[in-house]
């Protein structure tokens, strides 16, 4: 088995672990400052929204042009006063989008590139594209949202709690919220590609934030009939026994989307694929960020406020301060023993291996003392 396989394993035995809930407020921190970012990247930039929002013309040039793609946004750019997004197509022939023209003016700058390109008019084909097309797919795109939202979290309730679901709704608004913005930071064009793959990113980032929760709901069933585990201690468990699933899942999705990104969009120079890619990319790997980071700790934070749940930590807690008065070993959340050196209140983030010495590191063996 290789190195990846084998922590993947003591991983989900729970040998070994990551206290991710104990360290929620870094997360929370980390998020808060990222997302804060990313709203004034909105804010202050805005977002360069394509011209099928907009309204304006496309023109598109004869094949195997010899001017160069900076040489034609100049010629655009003095025949429209507008500015002009110039690519070239992979049969060499050019696309020049302007924005914010009407059909009058079209005609004109058809005619004046026309002659700064030194072709025929006719060669040149004209594409007119009114705004109002673009607003019904904003709107048709907020539709679409807004029942999803609605869906998943009724879906959520019903499978498993309100919590859960409220915790899922907070992950997927930071998805979103991160991908627009990183959009206005970079100033990629907002077109219907970026709306599909927004759209998209949403069904990933609850992939793996579905897969925690399902653990974590068999996990907690009875768990107020015990004294060894906290809630959180559950939730942290839960995190750890499918982050090797969650981080395989998401570097598999994350590697055809960069090549798309990176390979078709940089280097290739195919401007039109990171319409798409850009918001796949940035909302994969956030989903798969929310789904460890967010929305579980999130939960453990509200299921924590329940009297029942305040009042198992406080026995969970005393039980392991009396062990602790008495000089015996403490059972960690990891089903081992926490030692007498360590604070009665120390959540366990790090679990040791089987039968390890006396220390602090954690085992899921039993001691040499007697357990109560």
């Amino acid at each position: 088995m290789s190195k990846l396989g084998s922590l993947g394993a003591r991983l989900h035995r729970g040998e070994v672990g990551y206290d991710f809930v104990g360290n929620r407020k870094l997360w929370y921190g980390i998020s808060i400052l990222i997302t804060i970012t990313a709203v004034l990247g909105l804010a202050v930039r805005g977002l360069n929204m394509g011209i099928e929002f907009q309204g304006g013309a496309v023109f598109t040039t004869p094949k195997n042009m010899s001017v160069s793609v900076a040489q034609t946004e100049t010629f655009a750019q003095d025949a429209s006063g507008h500015d002009a997004i110039v690519q070239k197509l992979g049969d060499g022939s050019l696309r020049v989008q302007i924005a914010g023209i009407d059909t009058d003016k079209s005609d004109h700058i058809k005619d004046q590139l026309a002659k700064d390109l030194k072709v025929d008019t006719e060669k040149i084909n004209a594409d007119l594209v009114g705004p109002s097309w673009g607003d019904q797919i904003a709107n048709k795109a907020w539709q679409g949202l807004a029942i999803f939202m609605i869906l998943v979290v009724i879906y959520l309730a019903i499978a498993f709690e309100w919590r859960m679901a409220l915790a899922a709704l907070v992950a997927l608004v930071h998805d979103i919220t991160i991908t627009t913005g990183i959009y206005a930071l970079v100033g990629f064009e907002v077109t219907p590609g970026t709306v599909i793959g927004l759209l998209t990113i949403l069904g990933y980032s609850l992939y793996d934030t579905v897969v925690v929760f399902d653990s974590l709901k068999e996990q907690t069933k009875d768990i107020t009939k015990q004294t060894r585990w906290t809630y959180s201690d559950v939730a942290n468990r839960s995190i750890n026994g499918t982050l090797m699933r969650s981080i395989n899942t998401t570097v598999v999705a994350l590697l055809p989307v960069a090549g798309l990104l990176f390979i078709g969009g940089g280097v290739l120079g195919a401007g039109m694929l990171n319409d798409i890619s850009l918001s796949l990319f940035v909302g994969l790997a956030a989903g798969a960020y929310s789904s460890i980071f967010i929305a579980t700790p999130l939960v453990a934070d509200l299921k924590e406020r329940e009297p029942q749940m305040k009042a198992l930590k406080k026995r969970v807690l005393a039980k392991r301060a009396q062990a602790a008065a008495e000089g015996e070993p403490l059972e960690s959340e990891a089903g081992g023993v926490l030692h007498d050196d360590e604070p009665e209140d120390a959540a366990p983030a790090v679990v040791g291996p089987r039968n390890q010495p006396a220390s602090r590191a954690r085992g899921r063996g039993r001691s040499s003392g007697k357990r109560r």
